[in-house]
C-alpha cells in the first residue's frame, strides 16, 4: 500500500515538473536533456539515444530526428565556410595549403559541434508538438 502511495506522489510530482512551454522544450533540446522533465540525459553516446529517461521514465522510442539536424547544419556550415573562403581568396589570394589549414578545422568545428544539440532540439520539438508518423490517403480500406 505504501508503494502505491509513493508511486502516486511521484506521478503527481512529475506532472508538476513537466515542460509545457515551447521555450522550455527548446532549452531542454539544446541542453540535450529529456524533453518531458528537462533533467534526464537524452544521449548515451555522441548521437545515440538512451532507451528512456532516468528521471521521469519517458520512453525515447518515439524520437526519430532522421537526417534533419545534419542537413540544417550542412547548409549553415557550408554557407559560412564557402563565403569565408571566397572572401579570403578574393582579398588575399593565399596558396591552397592555407585554405586547407583554415577551412578544414572550421568545417569540423561547425559541423560536429552543433550536431548533438541540434538533434536534441529536433527530438524535443517532436515531443512538444506531439509529432508522429502520418498516413497519407486516410484510413486503410482493406
Amino acid at each position: 500500500m505504501a508503494d502505491m502511495a509513493k508511486a502516486d506522489i511521484a506521478k503527481a510530482d512529475m506532472a508538476q515538473n513537466t515542460i509545457s512551454t515551447l521555450a522550455g522544450s527548446i532549452g531542454a533540446g539544446l541542453s540535450c536533456a529529456c524533453p518531458r522533465c528537462g533533467r534526464g540525459k537524452l544521449f548515451r553516446g555522441f548521437l545515440s539515444l538512451r532507451a528512456r529517461c532516468d528521471v521521469c521514465g519517458l520512453d525515447y522510442s518515439f524520437a526519430d530526428s532522421g537526417d534533419g539536424p545534419a542537413v540544417f547544419i550542412m547548409f549553415l556550415a557550408g554557407a559560412i565556410v564557402v563565403g569565408a573562403a571566397l572572401v579570403t581568396e578574393a582579398q588575399y589570394h593565399p596558396p591552397y595549403w592555407v585554405h586547407a589549414a583554415l577551412w578544414l578545422p572550421l568545417i569540423f568545428i561547425l559541423t560536429l559541434g552543433p550536431l548533438r544539440p541540434m538533434k536534441g532540439l529536433m527530438i524535443a520539438l517532436q515531443y512538444h508538438h506531439k509529432a508522429a508518423e502520418s498516413r497519407f490517403g486516410g484510413a486503410d480500406k482493406s
